[in-house]
């Protein structure tokens, strides 16, 4: 995550660090669970791309010792992001060995992926690899998700918005794009929801 090209950290960052989560992005997951009710106790999450742990943390918290959140990224999780309720699976959410890990744990409730593509600067590029952790956690919602089960992912403006959300419009009873108030004004970033899945 190029992180280094904001210098101070902002209100949402010091919010999260005065609040234990490992990163501002938590909020983002708040607001979008406070407008749309997405975790409920007893839910099984899926968090994909999940480190360094901010939505793992947060759904861990919500969930309050009830449920499961499995979590899966190439990185490891923060050292203090803990829970008798959370599976992590270190690997490649591509891999075939690592998704049939992850469908163990399955049908799951919500699937949630924050995961940001390595920014390379161009804009061309980062919005297609944007695009392809897009297309992997469709693949999952469509895979693992149960009947009424809800799903959000992070995906770059300027990428093929439109066309995600005509897929998720065929799979959920509700679709739609939504930028969270804790995005950064200047920031690409926005989230696609899929509510009630067919």
């Amino acid at each position: 995550m190029g992180s280094n090209s904001y210098e101070k950290p902002d209100f949402w960052s010091r919010k999260a660090f005065s609040e234990g989560y490992p990163a501002r992005s938590v909020y983002k997951l708040k607001e979008m669970d406070e407008k749309f009710g997405l975790i409920k106790k007893g839910y099984t999450v899926l968090d994909l791309g999940a480190a360094p742990g901010s939505w793992t943390t947060f759904l861990l918290r919500k969930l309050d010792g009830s449920g499961r959140v499995v979590s899966c990224d190439l990185n490891p999780l923060a050292k203090d992001v803990k829970g008798d309720n959370l599976v992590f699976i270190q690997g490649d959410l591509n891999e075939a060995s690592v998704r049939d890990q992850i469908k163990q744990y399955g049908p799951f409730d919500l699937v949630v992926c924050d995961a940001a593509p390595l920014t390379t600067g161009n804009r061309t590029v980062d919005t297609a690899r944007s695009e392809g952790l897009v297309e992997m956690a469709i693949w999952y919602a469509q895979s693992m998700l149960r009947t009424g089960g809800s799903f959000t992912v992070k995906i770059f403006q300027n990428g093929d918005q439109q066309g995600f959300l005509k897929t998720l419009r065929g799979m959920f009873t509700s679709a739609r794009g939504f930028k969270p108030e804790a995005c950064r004004s200047e920031s690409f970033e926005t989230y696609l929801l899929g509510i009630g899945k067919k």
